[in-house]
């Protein structure tokens, strides 16, 4: 394949620069083989060169790349436009071209806690000056976007950038600061914290917004904040400058729980597990309040929090109980024909229902994953109870199935035979692969025995 023409490489070099980090990410790791002259080694060396100036930059901007999202609109958190660090950045470069090379020399043997961050936070000394200043004609953009992102967006942006060396200095502490509590690690959060408070008056909240975004999920912010304010109480927390953080995780936690109970239950595997882990995240979100904050239980958050772990259960209580309707609606019985015998057999006049097996499954599915957050959770009673009733139903069937198959009174055996089909499925998911295992053997064994031969044949 010849190589690309220059227009194409302009074209591809465009393409590739507006593209977001994944992207570019998974661009490089797909063309890591191309070799040669070809087209694909010339995608691969300028998208090898476009990583290259990202991780720069994201280097040097650190404290503020990861709020660089999207338009910049988001109600609930502080964000700016992507656009406003492609501008940033390429102002930086023309601005200060030789502060960029020194970075780049600095970036190769870069350790964050132990190299000096002196390069980097020079730069973003320069690009805080300069957005200031309107001057040149991209910083002067930045502030245009971000103030038509949000009201006041440019001022947020630049006291980010005056922010930004003291949020550098607290990120590579943050896995220590948010696993381990103690009072060096309480002691080390204030230190920086007040750093902050000196920059500006209002800086605190701000402050930890960079936070937020500096870690692998924002609400874990609130750890930061308790540490801080030494696990506040409700009301104090309430009435400080910090009690929106708070309100949006629990804001967070009713859109959640309102997600849950809308549950596709046609949706399937994907669908389940999607579902799975938010009713996973709302247990963490909760515990997370609730160890970060003296609440009330009476009052307030403290009252706010005890409903919405009731709505969890409830919810998740009800998804359980359609797990059990919907595997007997797909695995239907009936009485046995003959009145000495009282128990229900299985009827296999009609193939299953596939809406009820799919609906079946996809809330097997979810009974499965959420068995991480179900003790605290308060619904591994529920799920415990269905999956042991489930499971001897399974038995139940696949015994009277298999009975009536060898001794001939199956009314349909190649229906019988879907039904213990759908058995396998369920059992995959109501025990193990094993279980599943075992009754598909079963299963493949199971002939009709010969009639008796008469006396004297």
């Amino acid at each position: 394949m010849p190589a690309l023409s220059e227009r194409k490489i302009e074209i591809v070099r465009a393409l590739v620069a507006a593209a977001p980090d994944k992207v570019v990410g998974g661009l490089q790791a797909a063309l890591a083989e191309a070799q040669g002259d070809s087209a694909l080694a010339g995608v691969r060396r300028l998208v090898d060169a476009e990583a290259g100036e990202r991780r720069l930059r994201n280097i040097i901007l650190q404290a503020i790349a990861p709020m660089c999202v999207g338009d910049g609109r988001d109600p609930h958190s502080l964000v700016f436009p992507s656009f406003a660090l492609s501008y940033l950045w390429k102002g930086l470069k023309a601005l200060d071209p030789q502060g960029i090379k020194a970075a780049s020399l600095a970036l190769y043997d870069y350790r964050p806690g132990e190299s000096s961050p002196a390069p980097f936070d020079a730069l973003v000394k320069r690009a805080a000056d300069a957005v200031r200043a309107g001057e040149p004609r991209e910083f002067a953009t930045v502030t245009m976007l971000c103030d038509q992102a949000r009201p006041g967006g440019g001022a947020a942006f630049q006291l980010c950038l005056d922010l930004a060396p003291i949020v550098r200095r607290a990120a590579y502490r943050l896995p220590e600061w948010t696993a381990h509590f103690g009072d060096d690690t309480t002691a080390a959060a204030r230190l920086v914290y007040r750093d902050a408070c000196a920059v500006a008056d209002d800086a605190g909240p701000t402050f930890f917004e960079m936070i937020a975004a500096q870690l692998p999920h924002p609400w874990m912010v609130l750890r930061i904040i308790s540490a801080v304010m030494d696990k506040p109480s409700e009301r104090y927390l309430r009435d400080s400058e910090l009690g929106g953080f708070a309100e949006r995780v629990m804001d967070d936690i009713d859109a959640a729980l309102r997600s849950i109970q809308t549950l596709d239950v046609d949706g399937g595997e994907e669908t389940a597990r999607a579902a799975a882990k938010l009713v996973e995240l709302v247990t963490l979100q909760v515990a997370e309040i609730e160890s970060c904050i003296a609440l009330e239980r009476e009052h307030s958050w403290g009252n706010r929090l005890l409903k919405q772990k009731n709505a969890l259960a409830s919810v998740v209580e009800g998804r359980i109980r359609e797990a059990e309707k919907y595997a007997n609606l797909a695995l239907p019985m009936q009485p046995a024909r003959l009145r000495r015998i009282r128990r229900m057999i299985p009827r296999h006049t009609l193939p299953p229902d596939p809406k009820a097996v799919r609906r079946a499954l996809t809330l097997f599915h979810f009974a499965r994953e959420i068995r991480s957050s179900a003790n605290y959770g308060g619904f591994a009673s529920a799920r415990s109870k269905m999956l042991e009733k489930v499971g001897d139903m399974l038995d139940h069937y696949v015994e009277e199935t298999l009975d009536l198959i060898k001794t001939g009174d199956c009314e349909n055996e190649p229906v019988a035979r879907e039904h213990l089909a759908v058995v396998v499925e369920f059992s995959r998911l109501v025990r193990d692969e094993k279980a599943a295992d075992l009754v598909r053997r079963r299963a493949a064994a199971c002939r009709a025995e010969p009639p008796p031969m008469a006396a004297g044949a």
